[in-house]
């Protein structure tokens, strides 16, 4: 038999949103992800929805009723995986490269 979530599990770990905050946001009639996401912050952390974005379907699909293929997966930004500071810092701005080309 599987364990059913309590309300104190946490969904969103890089939000800290729980089970039971997830829910009363889909009470005031959130239900999409994109829409959860907005107003929570849930799959925006540094995971990017990797390892909560499953659940939160799930969650909604129990909530509202309806089945998981009926919800839109949503959408990501930049960047998909973590980088370095460091990274970001080497990649050269459009002036640099201009001045770079300028130099004999």
């Amino acid at each position: 038999m599987q364990d059913v979530p309590q309300d104190d599990t946490i969904i969103c770990r890089c939000s800290d949103i729980t089970r039971a905050e997830l829910h009363a946001w889909i009470d005031r009639g959130m239900d999409s992800i994109d829409e959860l996401k907005r107003m929570t912050r849930v799959c925006m952390g540094p995971c990017q929805g990797r390892t909560c974005r499953q659940l939160i379907m799930q969650e909604l699909a129990n909530k509202t009723g309806q089945p998981i293929e009926s919800f839109t997966m949503p959408t990501f930004r930049q960047p998909l995986k973590g980088i370095t500071l460091g990274a970001v810092a080497a990649f050269p701005l459009d002036s640099e490269e201009e001045a770079e080309e300028e130099r004999p």
